[in-house]
């Protein structure tokens, strides 16, 4: 059978990866069944409905790669991954329109009461680990700071990169938007939920936040340790002034070191059954768990 595989741009940049079957038979965004869909006769699961996962945009090309290799080993199934942001996912699956949240947060107690109110069981999964790199400018001499100087700059307390050894010049700050998991676990755990300074510039995906920083020799930003490439240079990182400051990878994170890390998660309503056990044991099951190594993530078993 013919699969084909489509990667579209979505509303704020957010990548968006469609696989189908069954020749010209493409399945919509809005996850209605495509005609002509087999049952996989080995497994007795009916794969005729399009299964559908949305958020984080930390894990979103994470989510591809599993529904790819996934699809490789299921050849009837249809699945369909979107990014967004972690909240937008969450709410996705609150409202029944997704069958998979992609979160690099925690759900919230009220989406987990909004949940409940909708008739929606929340089960969380624990796919892997990530840490959150703070990225400047290659041009930019300052290699490391704490996480006190860390939460000072994007607060707005300080404003200039010679409180940092650096040069004598403004900071400019690159943030996520407010629905981004990263926004929110590096508000919560990094800035001691504090709020952001009001001159950050709110973007709409991490290669965004990449992207402005790359451009501006000022800029300062955070991003997902599988968005961490020479295009910019990652932040040695230390709890306090009296502690070694450590540089953000895959070997610092494993063991503990790396300050700024966080579990991603999946969430669906229930415990899956049918194509979505299927699609979860493969993620937590031996290929799954190396394609969040591939990726550059930590994988939890």
């Amino acid at each position: 059978m013919k699969k084909l595989v489509l990667f579209l741009v979505v509303a704020l940049t957010a990548s968006v990866m469609l696989i189908g079957c069954g020749g010209e038979n493409t399945p919509t965004d809005q996850g209605t069944e495509a005609n002509g869909s087999e049952t996989n006769t080995d497994s007795g699961v009916d794969f005729s409905k399009l299964v559908q996962a949305r958020g984080s945009d930390t894990m979103v090309n994470l989510g591809g790669r599993w529904a790819e290799e996934f699809m490789d080993e299921y050849p009837e199934a249809q699945m369909a991954v979107t990014g967004g942001g972690s909240g937008t996912g969450i709410a996705a699956m609150i409202n029944g329109t997704i069958d998979i949240a992609l979160s690099s947060r925690a759900i919230r107690d009220k989406e987990i009461d909004d949940a409940s109110a909708n008739g929606v069981e929340v089960v969380e999964f624990v796919t892997g680990r990530d840490g959150i790199a703070v990225v400047v400018n290659n041009d930019n001499p300052v290699a490391e700071l704490t996480r006190a100087d860390i939460k000072a700059i994007f607060t707005g307390e300080k404003t200039n990169w010679k409180d940092f050894g650096g040069n004598d010049a403004e900071i400019t700050l690159y943030s996520r938007e407010s629905n981004s998991g990263t926004y929110a676990f590096f508000k919560e755990f990094v800035l001691d939920d504090e709020e952001y300074a009001t001159h950050s510039n709110l973007m709409p995906s991490t290669q965004a936040i990449v992207e402005g920083v790359q451009q501006d020799v000022n800029g300062i930003g955070y991003v997902g340790l599988a968005y961490l490439s020479d295009q910019v240079q990652g932040v040695s990182v230390s709890m306090d002034e009296n502690s070694e400051a450590v540089y953000p990878s895959l070997e610092t994170i494993q063991a503990g070191d790396y300050p700024v890390a966080r579990p991603l998660f999946l969430y669906t309503d229930g415990q899956p059954t049918g194509v979505v056990e299927l699609f979860m044991d493969f993620v937590m099951g031996t290929q799954g768990q190396h394609i969040v190594e591939d990726i550059g993530f930590i994988p939890v078993k």
